[in-house]
């Protein structure tokens, strides 16, 4: 007898630590670019877990590549070579240009990672431990303490304390802020190509080309975040690529394994020489052969369907369509973004409110920020997809 979702929500609420104010929805499977609940209500998915199922809900050839590791090797530790790590670690490195791969079970152990790197590189030219990173105000970098202390946002930041000392902030987008932060004891500068959770801000091009001369000059690594806006999401198959910074070390996650919790930090040539060393890093469940026959299979089809290409040209069409709900309602100031990573900014409407009332017309989106309706759908998704959701967001706009 199938349960139904209230005994589904209040089971949860007894079992489950409650971190989150979940929606009253209980999903049950996905298809394409649609989710249903347990219902049998269909939602045109616009969030994508996070900006996570890049490929939508069981993509041709996905599921079985799983289904196959399975049947071969879910663990081994890395005591021991495996080949999904190895296949998935240079299709990593051929994308990126980079020069190693060190996998992890999430974006923001990617993040703790990218922090010990920069520490350790410059621990290794001069012997001391009182080295400094800059951070972005308003960034996301994830939950863990190190993650957190890197956090541009006191509200996330302020029940644990004290967290990782060492950590100096300075404005995004702003080059001079960013000058005023750097001492002799800076080793890392860390941002997000596209900031996210802090409202949709991409960097200019002035901005982070300013950073990567500081950090060459001066020998200090550059961290680039690139766990929610990589992985082709902003037409680029990483959003640093069409800027034309490489960073000197990138964490990426999130798409990475489109629905397998996987992430990875990546080091340029210089950072992979001078930094971390056997000993001072690792991880039990990191290049799992599982995950990474996931992360491997990933590649392969955004390679051969031409993910990224398909994402610049629908991204242009969403771009406009979006573009046109800031003319047409006063509520609606601006849109931020590149490719199918977009934001409006909503004035006198809560953005809470929107996204029940999106939930209501059967549309999942997400909020960026505290005015930011945040749109981050599969990278699969048609212009059909986005007229049904401009569709249905329209009327989560006209509703009282």
């Amino acid at each position: 007898m199938k349960e139904n979702k209230e005994t589904i929500i209040e089971q949860a609420e007894q079992a489950v630590l409650h971190t989150y104010n979940r929606y009253p929805v209980v999903l049950e499977r996905g298809e394409g670019v649609y989710l249903y609940d347990t219902d049998g209500k269909k939602y045109l998915d616009f969030a994508a877990g996070i900006a996570v199922q890049g490929l939508g809900y069981h993509y041709p050839g996905y599921d079985e590549a799983l289904k196959a590791q399975i049947d071969k090797l879910l663990h081994t530790s890395n005591l021991y070579y495996n080949t999904p790590a190895m296949e998935a670690a240079s299709k990593i490195v051929k994308a990126s240009g980079m020069s190693k791969v060190f996998f992890t079970n999430s974006g923001t152990e990617a993040i703790e990672g990218a922090l010990k790197t920069a520490r350790k590189y410059a621990y290794r030219k001069d012997g001391r431990n009182d080295h400094e990173i800059i951070a972005m105000n308003h960034s996301f970098h994830g939950r863990s303490m190190g993650a957190l202390s890197v956090t541009g946002n006191e509200k996330y930041q302020a029940p644990f304390r004290p967290l990782i000392g060492g950590i100096r902030f300075a404005d995004y987008n702003d080059l001079e802020s960013v000058k005023a932060q750097i001492t002799d004891r800076t080793c890392g500068i860390i941002l997000e190509t596209i900031q996210g959770e802090g409202g949709i801000y991409p960097a200019t091009e002035e901005f982070l080309k300013g950073i990567k001369a500081i950090c060459e000059e001066r020998d200090i690594l550059l961290i680039l975040d690139e766990i929610q806006c990589g992985m082709g999401r902003s037409g680029s198959m990483f959003a640093w690529q069409e800027y034309g910074v490489k960073p000197d070390v990138m964490t990426c996650a999130k798409a990475l394994g489109c629905g397998v919790p996987v992430g990875a930090f990546v080091l340029g040539e210089k950072a992979a020489l001078g930094s971390l060393e056997p000993g001072d890093h690792g991880t039990t469940y990191g290049g799992n052969p599982f995950a990474c026959a996931a992360v491997s299979k990933v590649f392969d089809i955004f390679e051969e369907q031409k993910i990224v290409d398909h994402v610049r040209q629908i991204g242009g069409y969403l771009e406009k369509k979006l573009d046109e709900l800031v003319e047409k309602y006063e509520c609606i100031e601006t849109r931020r973004g590149k490719g199918l990573i977009q934001g409006l900014v909503i004035s006198n409407r809560p953005v809470g409110e929107l996204v029940v009332k999106s939930l209501e017309e059967g549309l999942l989106v997400i909020t960026a920020g505290s005015n930011v309706m945040r749109f981050v759908p599969p990278l699969i998704i048609t212009k059909e997809h986005v007229d049904e959701m401009i569709e249905k967001f329209e009327r989560a706009l006209k509703a009282d």
